[in-house]
């Protein structure tokens, strides 16, 4: 018998008490995310937010209706926009897929100072 049930992507190693609905993405935040080097080596601290600054986090788990983005995958979107749910001890943020603004480029390996756009 097939088990027609749908069922929500969660991302390989990860065990989530939770199935996600539609088009959403459970995603958890860079570690990088609070403070950030510049090319010329200077730290700038999470407290000195210029204007307003979208963010980068990695998809973890997604919806049956997600259909451009995948698990494991770098995202791009705007912080105001999230809601922060506590998973297995974990904090994730919870987005729509039209909230997500971009994807990385696995091939830019903007590893170190991020990807700016």
């Amino acid at each position: 018998m097939i088990d027609a049930t749908p069922t929500s992507r969660t991302a390989p190693g990860r065990d989530l008490p939770l199935r996600m609905l539609n088009d959403r993405l459970l995603v958890e935040l860079d570690a990088d995310a609070a403070e950030r080097r510049t090319g010329g080596g200077i730290l700038i601290p999470a407290t000195a937010a210029v204007g307003k600054r979208l963010a980068w986090a990695t998809v973890v788990a997604a919806g049956e209706h997600v259909r451009q983005v995948e698990l494991g995958d770098r995202v791009l979107f705007d912080p105001e926009d999230r809601a922060e749910v506590e998973v297995a001890g974990m904090t994730y943020l919870l987005l729509r897929e039209k909230d997500v603004h971009g994807v990385a480029d696995p091939r830019a390996g903007g590893e170190g100072t991020g990807l700016y756009l």
